[in-house]
């Protein structure tokens, strides 16, 4: 089968530059890495091909001479230094990895071993009311997570003894598998990617260098806080495997919600009923506020039922800032029911001598009527 395009291959233009065709080669290598297609061969081969493709196109000297003569120039040995008749695969391959993704794809040092071994994050849902989202708050938690063993300080190994390297992988925590002219990296299944044994393990932690805990930890909830907020506490989560760094904990934030607010980012919207005299009237209420004062509103007569009056200042903090949202407060004209009998001939007398002019909507409504039966 003839071989494709190289450009083709990658995805790119000729005129492609050398950051645009290695940010394609990365994608098609992570795509079709065999460590994430185990056991899929035509994954292999793309990515096999793919790699063909960035080991030429990489380079301005074999970049051009594909461009001049296509894969001849690379068959039989020819091109010079940058035919494929010396070309190391497994060498080349790995310094590609390297290059994309650290020491992990190329044997492995410390510091990543390190990093494969962190702890796992853990989450904690927390629930507070909206007036502690108001005002913030500290509380105690508790959950269970592992803690690095204080016996051999996190090492896995008895106190006076240490950890050698790997008899598998020598230190490396990554192992090499040849198919054929190609190398496949893998975690070292001996060590699990630390490059270390324990000939003496901790008779505490088994080893591991960490156990498990009940933990009780203070948490300070800012002020302003929203429903679903995430809080990173970095180091917070479980303990890494023998001396490696901790995850993290996340608190996720549930703000319940309140019987007489309801609040929209740092505003909050509360609803005030008013009888039907208090609005034809106008009158002033009370009402209460989240900080858990009070706040007068004049209602000047004539207000409509929905109608909204906003008090500047008076909503939800925001969060690290010094000022904070409003607060909406909507008045609804509640009809009255179950009128007495004084009531009731009070409002009759009182239709008898209302005029089109008390009730300027209804009659702006009726005459758009009146319109629409004319036609």
């Amino acid at each position: 089968m003839a071989k494709r395009d190289y450009y083709e291959v990658l995805g790119v233009e000729k005129s492609a530059s050398p950051d645009q065709i290695k940010a394609a080669y990365r994608k098609q290598a992570v795509k079709y890495h065999p460590d994430k297609n185990k056991g899929d061969k035509a994954a292999e081969e793309k990515f096999k091909e793919a790699s063909e493709a960035y080991h030429v196109l990489s380079n301005s000297e074999r970049k051009q001479n594909y461009d001049n003569f296509g894969h001849a120039a690379f068959e039989n040995g020819g091109g010079g230094r940058g035919g494929f008749a010396n070309f190391d695969f497994s060498g080349s391959f790995s310094d590609i990895f390297e290059d994309f993704f650290g020491e992990g794809f190329g044997g492995g040092g410390r510091r990543s071993r390190r990093s494969n071994n962190r702890g796992s994050d853990l989450r904690y849902d927390l629930s507070i009311s909206l007036e502690e989202a108001y005002t913030g708050k500290k509380q105690d938690i508790k959950f269970s997570t592992s803690e690095r063993c204080d016996i051999c300080s996190g090492s896995g190994s008895k106190p006076g003894h240490s950890a050698s390297s790997c008899s598998m992988c020598g230190g490396h925590g990554q192992v090499r598998s040849s198919q054929g002219f190609f190398t496949v990296q893998q975690t070292c299944p001996q060590c699990a990617g630390s490059g270390e044994e324990i000939s003496h393990p901790c008779t505490s932690c088994s080893g591991q260098g960490k156990k498990q805990a009940n933990k009780r930890l203070s948490v300070t909830i800012p002020k302003g806080v929203d429903d679903g907020t995430r809080i990173r506490l970095s180091g917070k989560g479980e303990a890494g495997s023998r001396g490696a760094s901790n995850g993290d904990l996340y608190l996720f934030i549930n703000v319940e919600a309140h019987e007489l607010f309801k609040r929209s980012e740092v505003n909050l919207f509360f609803e005030f009923p008013i009888s039907l005299t208090d609005a034809a009237l106008g009158t002033t209420i009370e009402i209460p506020t989240i900080d858990g004062g009070k706040a007068k509103i004049k209602i000047p007569d004539g207000t409509q039922s929905g109608k909204q009056f906003r008090l500047k200042g008076k909503g939800m903090p925001f969060m690290r800032r010094g000022d904070y949202g409003d607060l909406y407060v909507q008045v609804n004209t509640e009809v009255p029911v179950s009128l007495n009998k004084e009531q009731r001939e009070l409002l009759e007398k009182f239709r008898k001598i209302e005029n089109e002019r008390s009730n300027p909507s209804i009659k702006k409504f009726f005459q758009k009527a009146k319109n629409f039966w004319k036609k």
